[in-house]
């Protein structure tokens, strides 16, 4: 999928990090732009600067051949741009719960008539050993991280196959869906299991002869507010913070501020999508790590985390 001007992508977690980024460089591209988040406030500000970037010379948002339906009724939710500019429509979404996923699909397939790229974007992080996470720990960072892939993938993938046209889907994993490293037992786990869904979805895909591709974005240390993900848990999952958790989310806050930006993710992420590639990795390092833990592992060996 090459021409991303003209055509429509979704993106969740879209209030800050790399799902603004994402929002940024494909309005840059002449996208219009779907942005869902739980973070009123942030969300607001994403859809703002989106709506206000310079549409790139040439695309078909400045040629006016956006290839779009006209606007239909219903809940026209929040709308940005267009005029200018790119279209940007938002709705806030907590995409561990399917009705609301489903109810964002439905809004994007009724007011925009098709979806071009989805961006299972919006992620969660804990750190602490994985014997000190309580149910409602694993049940925050499994219902954002995978199940939040997964509802994207039931809502949005089968009317993206019935629309018969190319199409990408781009799962934001993590370095910690490759490599489990000591004290994100929890967040490990769920990316992890974000990656197998991730390949299971490019290979069914693949064996049906469908026209989406897929892309498991892997970043290590971005300049995100990550480290302070507790600041959107739900109430009912709200739990006492352990020591060894306190101190990784430390650890990983001041990781994040020495991070790559996230610009730079948003536009290995639009040169996956139009490359094809699975796998996005943001350092060549992690390709030799990888390399080396599979190697280990085959000797039967415990890979060396670092």
């Amino acid at each position: 999928m090459r021409e991303l001007s003209g055509k429509v992508a979704v993106v969740t977690g879209a209030a800050g990090g790399i799902g603004r980024a994402l929002a940024l460089r494909f309005a840059a591209e002449g996208m219009t732009l779907m942005l869902a988040d739980v973070d009123h406030g942030g969300l607001a500000e994403t859809a703002a600067m989106a709506a206000d970037v310079e549409v790139r010379p040439g695309t078909a948002a400045t040629t006016g051949d956006a290839g779009l339906p006209a606007e239909t009724g219903g809940d026209a939710g929040v709308r940005a741009g267009a005029a200018g500019g790119v279209e940007v429509l938002t709705q806030i979404a907590d995409v561990s719960d399917a009705w609301a996923v489903r109810h964002l699909a439905d809004r994007c397939f009724g007011e925009l008539g098709a979806v071009h790229v989805l961006c299972n974007n919006a992620g969660v992080f804990q750190g602490g050993h994985l014997w000190t996470r309580a149910d409602k720990d694993l049940d925050w960072l499994l219902g954002v991280n995978l199940w939040g892939v997964l509802h994207g993938v039931q809502a949005f993938v089968p009317r993206m196959i019935e629309q018969d046209t190319e199409g990408h889907v781009v799962n934001t994993v993590s370095v910690a869906g490759l490599f489990a490293s000591p004290g994100a037992g929890g967040y490990s786990v769920s990316k992890f299991a974000a990656l197998a869904a991730s390949l299971a979805l490019a290979q069914d895909l693949a064996a049906t002869g469908a026209k989406l591709r897929v892309s498991a974005l892997c970043p290590g240390a971005v300049d995100t507010r990550i480290g302070e993900s507790e600041r959107n848990r739900p109430p009912g999952l709200v739990t006492t913070p352990t020591p060894d958790e306190v101190e990784v989310r430390e650890r990983i806050g001041r990781a994040a501020g020495r991070g790559l930006d996230p610009a730079a993710v948003a536009d290995l992420v639009v040169t996956g999508i139009r490359e094809e590639r699975f796998l996005l990795l943001t350092d060549e390092k992690y390709a030799a790590r990888l390399r080396l833990q599979t190697e280990t592992l085959l000797t039967g060996h415990l890979p060396d985390p670092r």
